[in-house]
């Protein structure tokens, strides 16, 4: 027997920063995020000898360890080991033998949610495997509370419950970790339209978001007026952004991407640096309305919408920058399982 999942990754459009805590259990967070073709795979293959093998493709890692409650984190694999931890702690309440192994898309930091996408990717497995009684809601809090609380990763929310739910969401954060996610219908021809002028452009570089998120979070702690008034706009961006795409406004989109950006780059130190500045001024140069860095920041993934025909002079001078373009469709599908 033979337990296959897949989850997909996710392009924030717009509200990044306000799900994070205590910002959306003080003011309240909202983003406006949507899917694409790529995905966080997990396999478990059932073993009866005692032992529990974990790979990851990805990082290059292979551990082979005893069966037993609880495995020891200790940055090796503690992704998957979190999640191990949590199902037989709330659920199995004794050891098991399995091999376990996943695969992601997108390098590590490169803001598109890999980390979180591929517990809920994990727990869709366990869950397909051991016959769990999880919903989408109770999946999605489960990989928060796994990655944010048991292993202690800083971070926000919206990454476990797009790559949960799939498709178009505008999503609602409370306090008491409280989510409703509201999933947009959007008309084929506006989705199709959205693919064709928004790039993703990656960078080539990768960055530690945890560091980023924790500047964010002293920042709200702190009272520092400059970042609370750009989580406030960029709370604003999201609705902003949903209107506007119900509407079917699409190169208004690109207005208010750059909108968010310059509110993004005061919500926290290192968000931007002299080379992202400098892909974004050439981007918009070349006929972009508008962009963002996708995650946190620092790196990884930028997204630019790109007007009428202007779309293949912006990849031309962005391909110059030494990054690549990345061709994605969006998804209406969510965290998937089955058995072979």
């Amino acid at each position: 027997m033979i337990i296959r999942s897949k989850a997909p990754l996710r392009l924030g459009l717009a509200g990044g920063g306000s799900d994070v805590a205590p910002y959306s259990d003080l003011y309240g967070g909202a983003i406006l995020n949507a899917t694409i073709n790529m995905y966080a795979y997990a396999t478990i293959i059932p073993r009866n000898d005692g032992k529990i093998v974990l790979n990851s493709y990805d990082s290059k890692q292979s551990i082979e360890l005893n069966a037993k409650k609880t495995l020891t984190i200790n940055g090796r694999l503690d992704l998957h080991k979190g999640v191990y931890n949590r199902v037989v702690k709330d659920y199995v309440h004794k050891p098991l033998s399995f091999e376990l192994t996943t695969f992601v898309d997108a390098p590590p930091g490169s803001g598109l949610g890999t980390s979180s996408t591929m517990v809920v990717s994990i727990l869709g497995a366990f869950t397909e495997w051991l016959k769990l009684p999880l919903g989408e809601y109770d999946i999605a809090r489960l990989a928060y509370e796994i990655e944010r609380i048991d292993l202690g990763m800083a971070g926000g929310k919206q990454d476990q419950y797009a790559a949960t739910f799939g498709g178009v969401n505008f999503m609602e954060f409370f306090k008491d970790n409280k989510v409703i996610v509201n999933p947009l219908r959007i008309r084929s021809t506006y989705l199709n339209e959205l693919s064709y002028s928004l790039i993703l452009f990656y960078t080539e570089t990768s960055r530690l978001s945890s560091k980023i998120i924790e500047q964010q979070v002293k920042n709200v702690l702190h009272n520092k007026v400059e970042s609370i008034e750009a989580m406030h706009q960029l709370k604003n961006q999201a609705i902003m952004m949903k209107e506007a795409l119900l509407k079917g406004d699409l190169d208004e989109m690109g207005h208010i991407l750059d909108f968010g950006w310059h509110y993004k780059k005061q919500m926290a130190d290192d968000i931007t640096n002299e080379q992202l500045d400098l892909i974004y001024e050439t981007a918009r140069e070349a006929g972009a309305s508008g962009g963002k860095i996708s995650g946190a920041g620092g790196g990884g993934f930028m997204i630019f919408y790109c007007p009428e025909n202007t779309r293949v002079k912006v990849i031309q001078e962005l391909e110059k920058m030494g990054g690549r373009v990345r061709r994605y469709e969006f998804t209406t599908m969510g965290l998937t399982s089955w058995t072979v």
